[in-house]
């Protein structure tokens, strides 16, 4: 008996082990960084250092923010010499609205499963009407991708939690805009910064989330605010914030979230990623 047992933890630690990094026992992922977290990286020692960085830190998948001005077959290429897998990215909301088509062209190139937007540009405070604007163009881009195989995407800034009705302008967007051609991003911070609850967002929309930022909010930030803005020194490590990271991660795993994407906006990001992966490693729920 106790050598069965021996060889259990044996075989336990193995495959912890053969976790891919930033994973573990309780989070599993599939786990990328969302690129823009470098952007000071990018600029300073250009694409290939920073993307060998990323490669050094075992991260398999990538949320793109950019080409860094190269065309769309070049920077593939240098992923895939990585092994790095672009599995979706951001795109400007103004280019949403006048040519999604070309996008989801540019997307299909990339080998992108998700493309989306990260901000509809707007005017303080949103309203109803900027609201069913923005479906509009939501549901013409979500019916462009649809054509290219590939599915689009909102990633909510906070801003959208306008009081309306029973409950806010993002459950509009959410409810209204088409549930077969238009899908969502949770920031887990835009989400708690503006005073919601990611775990009951998750639980009332379910597979309307197809992948979820990993992004912590400093302690002692204040909360409620629908300004879509906090410094971004206010992004720290994960686990050393406010966020429930258990319960918001057992919860995205129950609402079949399918990408997870650290992102870090902070100007000590190559710093804090490693650190944040490490704890993913770790959490238990």
């Amino acid at each position: 008996m106790k050598l069965i047992a021996a060889l259990a933890v044996l075989f336990a630690a193995l495959t912890v082990r053969a976790a891919d990094p930033g994973t573990g026992a309780s989070f599993t992922g599939p786990l990328g960084l969302q690129l823009y977290s470098l952007r000071a990286e990018f600029q300073g020692n250009g694409v290939t250092a920073t993307l060998d960085k990323v490669k050094s830190w075992g991260i398999k998948y990538v949320e793109l923010a950019s080409t860094y001005n190269l065309p769309p077959e070049k920077y593939k290429a240098m992923l895939d010499e990585r092994g790095l897998i672009p599995v979706s990215a951001h795109y400007p909301y103004a280019k949403w609205k006048s040519d999604p088509e070309a996008i989801a062209k540019e997307a299909k190139v990339l080998g992108l499963q998700y493309c989306g937007c990260a901000y509809a540009d707007h005017k303080a405070p949103w309203t109803e009407e900027q609201c069913k604007e923005t479906i509009e163009v939501f549901n013409k881009a979500g019916a462009a991708c649809a054509k290219e195989g590939i599915k689009f995407f909102y990633h909510l800034h906070g801003f959208e939690f306008e009081p309306h009705g029973d409950g806010t302008l993002g459950d509009m967007l959410i409810s209204q805009s088409n549930k077969d051609n238009v899908f969502f991003q949770m920031d887990v911070l835009w989400i708690v910064f503006p005073g919601q609850d990611p775990v009951k967002l998750l639980e009332k929309y379910g597979n309307r989330w197809v992948s979820m930022h990993l992004k912590d909010l400093k302690k002692g930030i204040a909360t409620g605010s629908l300004s879509a803005h906090t410094d971004v020194k206010n992004n720290v490590v994960l686990g050393t914030g406010q966020m429930d990271w258990p319960k918001i991660l057992a919860a995205a795993k129950k609402a079949g979230v399918k990408y997870y994407f650290i992102e870090d906006e902070s100007p000590d990001a190559a710093t804090q990623v490693p650190q944040s992966m490490k704890y993913l490693e770790g959490v238990a729920f």
